[in-house]
Formats: C-alpha cells, sequence, structure tokens
C-alpha cells in the first residue's frame, strides 16, 4: 500500500490551549522534586534531614544541565539499533526554533523537552530514599550524573523513543512504570547490594522523625502527579489525558485503602506513614496503565498495588538488604505491578485498541509487558550495582563510621535541621564564628 500523503492543511498546528496546559504539566512534575524531598526528609531521624533534602534537590541542577548538553538528544533523537537515539542539533539546544512542533503534536518541541526534563530529574531522586544516612554526597552527586547518562537516557529511548526496542514490540508505559519507576527501583536494589546497611540496621530504632513532613511530602506528590500522568498525553484533545487524570485519583485513593487495610490486619493499626506509602504505590502503580485502563480497572490496579507494596516493604529484613525508605517495596514491586496488570485489564478504548486478557485480548499484551519489564529492570539493576562499586573502589560512596553514627548532616552540610539551643540558624558554629562571650557582669535583681 502507497503511504498516506499529509496535505500541508492537515498538518498539526501549534495549540495555544495545549501549549499552555503542558507548560502547567511540566511545573506540577517539577514539584514532584521537592515533594520527594520532604517524603523522604520526613521519614528518616534527625540527623539526616538536610542530607535527604539535598540528595533530591541536587538532581534539579545537574539533571537540567545534562539533559540541554546530552540529555534530551540520547533519549529522543534518531534511534541508532534500537538502544539510543541522537541528533547533533539538539546539543546545546542552539539550533531549535522557538515554534518548532514536537513530533506531529500541536506543542512547540521546546515545551515537550521541558516537560521530559522534569521525569530525567525526578527519577534519580527516587533511588536516593534507598540509601538514607550513609553515602557521600559528592559520590551521590557524580552517581546521579553518571546513571541518568548509561541508564536512564537510554531507557528513556526504549520505551518513548521512536525506535527503541520496547517501543516497537508494543510495550505500554503510559508515563513511565518502566522508564521511572521499575528503572529508579532496580538501581536502588543495586546501589544498597554493593555499599552494604546502616549501621544498626536492624537492631537501632529508625523511625520517622516528623510524619507531617511526611504527609506534607506526599500531598505534593500526589498533586503533582496529575501533571506527570495527565500531561503525558501531551494534550486532551481526545479525552484520553482526562481519563488518566481521572484513574490517577481512583487508583490512589484505592491504595490508600488498600494498605491500610493489610496494616490493620497484620500491625493492629491505621498509620499516617501507611496512608502516605499507600498513596505513592498507588500514584506509582497507575503511571504506566492509567490510559489503557477503565476508572474500574484503576480501582483494582490501586488495591493489588497497595496491599502487595504493603506486604513487599517487608521484604527488606527478611533478605537483609537496607533499603531505608522503601524505595524497592514502593516504587520496583508497584512499577511492576502496574506494568503488568496492562495486559489484563487494558480495555482497548483508552490510549490503543489493545485488549487485555479480562477484555477479550488474551496474553499477548501481558508477555510484551514482561519483556518490557524483565529488560529494564535487569539493565539498571546491573549497570547501577556496577557503577556504585567503580565509586565505591575510587571515592568512596559511603561516610566514615562516625560521621554516620554522629549525623550526615553535619558530616556532609555543616548544618542541622533543627536548632533548639536558641534562635540562631542551621550553621554549625564553631569556635571561630561563634560569638564572643560577654564580660563577666552579673546583675542580681532585687
Amino acid at each position: 500500500m502507497a503511504p498516506a500523503i499529509t496535505l500541508a492543511a492537515d498538518a498539526p498546528t501549534l495549540s495555544a490551549a495545549n501549549t499552555g496546559f503542558m507548560l502547567i504539566c511540566s511545573a506540577l512534575v517539577m514539584l514532584m522534586t521537592p515533594g520527594l524531598a520532604f517524603f523522604y526528609g520526613g521519614m528518616v531521624r534527625v540527623k539526616s534531614t538536610l542530607n535527604m533534602l539535598m540528595m533530591s534537590f541536587i538532581s534539579l541542577g545537574i539533571v537540567s544541565v545534562l539533559w540541554v548538553l546530552y540529555g534530551f538528544s540520547m533519549a529522543f533523537g534518531t534511534d541508532s539499533g534500537h538502544l539510543i537515539g541522537w541528533n547533533s542539533d539538539w546539543v546545546g539546544l542552539s539550533d531549535i526554533g522557538l515554534t518548532e512542533l514536537w513530533d506531529g503534536t500541536t506543542i512547540p518541541l521546546f515545551v515537550f523537552l521541558v516537560f521530559q526534563m522534569m521525569f530525567a530529574i525526578l527519577t534519580p531522586a527516587l533511588i536516593s530514599g534507598a540509601l538514607a544516612d550513609r553515602v557521600k554526597f559528592t559520590a551521590w552527586a557524580l552517581f546521579i550524573a553518571l546513571w541518568v547518562t548509561v541508564v536512564y537516557f537510554p531507557v528513556a529511548h526504549w520505551v518513548w523513543g521512536s525506535g527503541g526496542w520496547a517501543f516497537e514490540l508494543g510495550v505500554i508505559d503510559f508515563a513511565g512504570g518502566t522508564a521511572v519507576h521499575i528503572n529508579a527501583g532496580a538501581a536502588a536494589l543495586g546501589v544498597i547490594l554493593v555499599i552494604g546497611k546502616r549501621i544498626g540496621f536492624k537492631k537501632d530504632p529508625m523511625r520517622p522523625h516528623s510524619l507531617p513532613l511526611v504527609m506534607l511530602g506526599a500531598a505534593l506528590l500526589w498533586f503533582g502527579w496529575f501533571g506527570f500522568n495527565a500531561g503525558s498525553w501531551l494534550g486532551n484533545d481526545d479525552g484520553v489525558g482526562a481519563l488518566m487524570f481521572v484513574n490517577t485519583q481512583v487508583a490512589t485513593g484505592a491504595a490508600v485503602l488498600g494498605w491500610l487495610a493489610y496494616e490493620k490486619i497484620r500491625h493492629g493499626a491505621f498509620t499516617t506513614l501507611g496512608a502516605a506509602s499507600g498513596a505513592v504505590s498507588g500514584l506509582v502503580a497507575i503511571t504506566p496503565a492509567g490510559g489503557a485502563v477503565s476508572p474500574l480497572g484503576a480501582i483494582a490496579v490501586g488495591l493489588v498495588a497497595g496491599v502487595l507494596c504493603a506486604m513487599a516493604v517487608g521484604l527488606k529484613y527478611r533478605f537483609g538488604y537496607d533499603d531505608s525508605l522503601d524505595v524497592v517495596g514502593v516504587h520496583l514491586v508497584g512499577g511492576i505491578l502496574g506494568s503488568l496488570l496492562i495486559g489484563f485489564f487494558a480495555t482497548g478504548k483508552g490510549q490503543s485498541d489493545v485488549a487485555g486478557l479480562f477484555y477479550g485480548g488474551g496474553l499477548d499484551q501481558f508477555w510484551k509487558q514482561c519483556a518490557g519489564v524483565a529488560g529494564v529492570l535487569v539493565y539498571s539493576l546491573v549497570v547501577s550495582a556496577l557503577l556504585a562499586l567503580l565509586l565505591d573502589k575510587t571515592i568512596g560512596m559511603r561516610v566514615s563510621e562516625d560521621d554516620e553514627v554522629a549525623g550526615i548532616d553535619q558530616a556532609e552540610h555543616a548544618e542541622t535541621a533543627y536548632d533548639f539551643s536558641g534562635a540562631g540558624g542551621g550553621a554549625a558554629r564553631t569556635a571561630a564564628t561563634a560569638p564572643a562571650a560577654p564580660a563577666e557582669s552579673k546583675k542580681v535583681d532585687a
């Protein structure tokens, strides 16, 4: 059959509405990284709060620059061997027209670029929660730069880049179940297997120091996730973005209920930490699936994720890996569940006409989802572990035992999160910076 001819009149034209919508979605996704920082920051002990915040915030600096220099070109440039993209005109973004549209859409290339930049920033920040209390900040910053270069940028091309192997295979990943959550969760597992456990793991209490901060972070993540998910359709001319918005809300609500129900049965209480973690597990699971399932399917995805992720966070105690803030249990397991359940709950009426097993489509899509999950998981796990091993053997990944016990905030940042000694700021006081003691003159009131 001869290829269809696109007439000039049928060519996409810039849509101010879709452009504005996508800029707002980009800002919402950016907010997720500070939200993650608060979520993680509240879950650690007081002595690690600032370090946890900084491990997320530094990604905003590093990845933003690398994305402009070469990351966007690697992820979305012309395909090479179904593994990587490249477009020399995009290096440094100096040869892109301001109104140049992105690949058959109605939004400028710059808008798509900045939207995807926020995904690239968030993904390595997710890894940081598994490494709390024990990693040198310099080593972490260097790990981010190396990891996005050799793991995230190529995997983003596999999943979303035209010509990437997972894209060509037909793997469905609406907004990042494989490229973001499985990728980050597998990387977290690879790194913690290399750097080892925290001092006192399974012996000392390591409870969250601020559950209100955790809830604030979870709320910001939930809010920002609407941009993350609904924005991934790059507009809403056909209603798929609106479907994703609805599915994001109901799946997350169902996951909260599922996690809390499991927690009440297993541990006898409904905890705020469980509610926050359940919300994140639902958000993770619906991310790949929300454009393919109905709202009822989204509820099912959320319930399954809430219960199974709650069960999975306990595996670290059984198998002895120290996933500090449950990145593996929530993001890796949640990403796997959301990706695989597409093979059962896809209706064929959303983002594509692909139907899952429960809608008469057989298991064909399920096996494609399995291939996508396995490929990303194995690659990220192995390469991330090798990067951590390389850094550990060269500059060292971990702080000293004394610094870990005393507190990584003071050791790496010379600050403390809370100063209860007076009205002073957070910077550490030394003999050189402390104010001189007043002359010894005491007056006794009558």
